[in-house]
């Protein structure tokens, strides 16, 4: 019995005719298009998210350029594997290329490879032995070493549009040797491309799901009939991720940027996906005492208190102090005085080192040391008329240094300020 290869794996192309999305790559006037016309390609690194084409592109770049096409797996491959391929493609190759079309090794999931097995390819790269294609979900900045990277260029592949996904579908629909025996059309369905999020191969699996979840004919494929066969909608999430990142970031410059919609729907996003709750919670308070800081210190008592709620109740019970402080947090004054203020004094620190500690603020627990002046002339500030009393708190060279700076915007720091001018008058003026 023949085994029938799923819908994805039958409409995989050959050629860019129908290769669908990346026109920027390979459009009429896509750099990689150029590339396979004159018959000249680089090592890449193909970065995107899962189901976007990156390796079909790199097999249709081998049967466009008529080279050979060797294919390592970073998930099952070590540098014994790499090793193995190298020496075989060497063999069967007839050894270095100086110019022209050289054979493709593609890599799967480059960024699996540890350090050791991505240097085992260097040699290979640099020596024409290879065009090395790497293909990855990864942020290669993060994921691939420098020396291997520097090698390769990189390019990026977008999620699949609605237009583009719409397009492959119809293509199968007609093209393909078993659905095109069926009358079937797409409804006005939403659900499919909202369940595909641009990944070509999702969306095939899903269409393919509906037509054999029925033997209707005509088929009209709808809402409902996705929404059956799909169940769920599942969340693209990354946790660890680059994706992982990027809608945690998405979240806290939504809350610096004072939109408690935007916060809480990139809050959503990361509960959705599965994020662990304590890891929210702690960005939270570090978003607490950056953005919003001596503007409204009440901000981070809040989200201090939500990271012990969230321990005490667990979930998902947290998902409400969790909005409740992502809502309050974006609503709230910002400023970020504090966290100014101690990376300018982390600066003058680094540039002048050591400066030794006024004589009058160091501890004299010993009669040697007050002897030597230690603690001498120190005035204590509660015995003066309003707790303040003028001496010189900073080591010499830095007298009149100043390195907070108010944010004369919000009502409390400027408060703030006056009182601090009211006390030090021009003695903290630069």
């Amino acid at each position: 019995m023949t085994i029938q290869k799923p819908l994805a794996e039958r409409m995989r192309p050959e050629t860019l005719e129908h290769y669908y999305g990346q026109s920027h790559l390979v459009g009429a006037n896509g750099v990689l298009r150029r590339m396979i016309e004159q018959q000249r390609l680089p090592s890449l690194i193909l970065w995107g998210p899962p189901g976007v084409g990156k390796t079909t592109l790199s097999e249709i770049i081998a049967h466009s350029l008529s080279t050979s096409f060797y294919q390592l797996s970073a998930v099952h491959s070590g540098v014994k594997d790499v090793r193995e391929v190298l020496e075989r493609i060497t063999s069967e190759q007839g050894g270095i290329f100086g110019s022209g079309v050289r054979p493709i090794l593609f890599i799967d999931e480059i960024h699996r490879f540890s350090k050791s097995q991505q240097d085992s390819l260097l040699a290979a790269v640099e020596q024409g032995i290879v065009t090395l294609i790497g293909a990855t979900t990864e942020n290669p900045s993060f994921e691939v070493i420098r020396p291997l990277l520097s090698r390769c260029q990189v390019y990026t592949l977008n999620p699949l549009t609605d237009e583009e996904l719409l397009a492959l579908l119809q293509h199968a629909l007609t093209t393909d040797e078993l659905l095109s025996r069926r009358r079937i059309t797409i409804g006005e369905s939403n659900a499919l491309l909202r369940y595909a999020g641009g990944d070509a191969r999702r969306a095939l699996n899903i269409l393919e799901l509906v037509t054999l979840s029925t033997t209707a004919d005509p088929l009209v494929i709808t809402d409902e009939l996705v929404g059956q066969g799909v169940q769920s909608n599942p969340i693209a999430f990354d946790k660890g991720g680059e994706l992982h990142y990027d809608i945690a970031s998405a979240l806290i410059k939504s809350i610096r940027g004072s939109d408690p919609d935007a916060a809480i729907y990139w809050l959503a996003r990361l509960i959705e996906g599965g994020e662990d709750p304590s890891f929210i919670a702690r960005r939270l308070m570090i978003s607490a005492s950056e953005d919003i800081g001596l503007a409204n210190p009440n901000a981070l008592l809040l989200a201090t208190a939500c990271a012990e709620t969230l321990e005490r109740i667990g979930w998902p019970e947290g998902r409400i102090p969790l909005a409740e402080t992502v809502i309050y947090l974006a609503c709230s004054e910002k400023s970020n005085s504090a966290y100014r203020a101690i990376d300018a004094a982390l600066a003058r620190v680094r540039a002048t080192g050591n400066l030794p500690v006024p004589l009058h603020l160091r501890n004299a627990p010993t009669s040697l040391m007050k002897n030597l002046g230690y603690g001498i002339g120190y005035r204590y500030a509660h015995d003066y008329p309003e707790h303040f009393v003028h001496q010189q708190y900073l080591p010499d060279a830095l007298a009149r240094e100043r390195f907070w700076q108010s944010d004369e915007a919000n009502p409390a720091e400027r408060q703030m300020m006056e009182r601090q001018r009211h006390r030090w008058g021009e003695d903290k003026e630069s």
